[in-house]
Order: structure tokens, then C-alpha cells, then sequence
């Protein structure tokens, strides 16, 4: 069995994002990149279902869509423990050419699982994962928060309203995780860096997918207002603020 993780590289959260060209374009300056958090919980779950012998799991590879910028975060997952890697070489513009690329992969690979995060943290689409199932005709299910191979079959546990469901789902599937598919995510050990070095990164050049979106302009959100104290022995102005200013109530 071969699992495939969708990784997307992405800043890390405690960057200060900035923009140029009039807001239009984001600036890499000084960025420090990383794995997307929902992407690399799913690969420990992957490489935790390999570590389990009777799992069946014979590799773990990563994906990503992307130029060679991008290059030092793929390796960062093969650190962590993926077997082997492919990077189509593209700088997408929207999630539609993400997913078409990825798409191409998996026809050119045949998976069996393939996992995706359920978003980026950068721009929070959510789409990705469903179109990729789309493309390539799998079946797909999203919300999942557990993922098991018993017997040679899948089963996953998903978030429903009110509590959790569990469902069996045949090979190939995508799967479209979120938090709880891992307890924490894996942390590379010098080995793993070490290995890392020597493990492929197979370069393969995009097909022609135009993208569907263009983004027009970035608006950065309005700085916080500045805190104001209350005299604990005044509520009327509590009061006053909170109806006036904050129109909370």
C-alpha cells in the first residue's frame, strides 16, 4: 500500500506578513517557511501507520506544487520521514491549478490513500482536497480526524455535528484531514536530517491547467484598538463603553 501526502509550504504563523506593488502581491522577504500544520499531521499519520507492520504500508511519499524555493520544506518532510518526494514544478495561482497538478501525479503513481490537509494556513481555501478527488474520479471524505488500517481496509473517523462517525472506505480514496488525525506532529531527529540529504526529490514539469482565480489586491486587517481600563468601582462606564463604543450589547 502507498500513501501519498499533499504538502503545502507555507509562512509560519509568527511571520509578519507584508505586501507590495500597491497590495498586490505578497512579499517572501524574510519569511521563514514552513510545513502547512493540517499538512504535517497527516504525514505522522502516515508514517505512523508504516510503523506499524500490520498496517501494510510499504511508502509514504510527499507532493508539493511549487518552484524550488520550496525545496528546503520538502526536505523537511522527508527528515520527519517520508520515503521520497515530487515537486511539480509550477507556481500556481489559485487552488484549481494546485489540485489539476496534484491530480496528474496521482494518475501517473497510483496511490492508494492519498491525504490532504483540510487547509492552508495561509489563505484557508478548503478546497483543494475535494478537487483532487474530483479530478481523478476517488472517492473522498472530508472532516477526518482518524484514519486506521484494519484487515487491509481503511477506516475512518470523521467529525459530524454532535459527535464523531466512523466509516470504512475502499482503495484508492483521498481523505481530507484536520486536527486529531495526530497527537502531535513528528519532529525530524538528526538521523532523519541526515538521511534526508540522499532521499529524491523527483522534479516533473506542470501540464497546461489555466487558473480560475486572480487575486486583485491583499488588505491587511485594521490594527487593534488601543485597550482602555475601567475603574472596577465604575460599571456605568463599563456600561456606557460597551453599548456606545464596542456595540456589544
Amino acid at each position: 500500500m502507498k500513501i501519498l501526502v499533499c504538502i503545502s509550504n507555507v509562512p509560519d504563523t509568527t511571520t509578519k506578513v507584508k505586501f507590495a506593488e500597491n497590495n498586490t502581491k505578497f512579499d517572501p522577504a524574510g519569511v521563514q517557511w514552513v510545513i502547512n500544520p493540517w499538512d504535517e499531521l497527516a504525514l505522522t499519520r502516515a508514517l505512523e501507520l508504516k510503523d506499524n507492520s500490520s498496517a501494510g504500508v510499504a511508502s509514504v511519499t510527499v507532493a508539493h506544487v511549487g518552484l524550488a524555493t520550496a525545496e528546503p520544506t520538502i526536505r523537511k518532510a522527508l527528515a520527519i520521514g517520508a520515503d521520497d518526494a515530487i515537486r511539480v514544478n509550477l507556481e500556481a495561482t489559485d487552488a484549481y491549478q494546485v489540485a489539476a497538478q496534484l491530480a496528474e501525479v496521482i494518475k501517473n503513481e497510483q496511490f492508494d490513500i492519498v491525504l490532504c490537509g483540510i487547509e492552508s494556513s495561509d489563505f484557508n481555501g478548503s478546497t483543494v482536497g475535494s478537487m483532487v478527488a474530483e479530478f481523478i474520479g476517488y472517492p473522498s471524505v472530508s472532516a477526518v480526524s482518524g484514519l486506521n488500517i484494519e484487515n487491509g481496509q481503511s477506516v475512518i473517523t470523521r467529525e459530524i455535528d454532535g459527535g464523531k462517525e466512523t466509516v470504512s472506505v475502499p482503495s484508492p480514496f483521498v481523505a481530507i484531514v484536520q486536527k486529531g488525525i495526530a497527537k502531535e506532529p513528528r519532529i525530524a531527529a538528526m538521523r532523519g536530517i541526515m538521511q534526508a540529504r540522499k532521499k529524491q526529490i523527483k522534479v516533473v514539469e506542470p501540464i497546461a491547467v489555466d487558473a480560475l482565480t486572480e487575486v486583485v489586491s491583499f488588505e491587511p486587517p485594521q490594527p487593534r484598538a488601543k485597550c482602555v481600563f475601567v475603574d472596577a468601582e465604575d460599571p456605568k462606564q463599563l456600561v456606557d463603553l460597551l453599548q456606545n463604543e464596542a456595540k456589544v450589547i
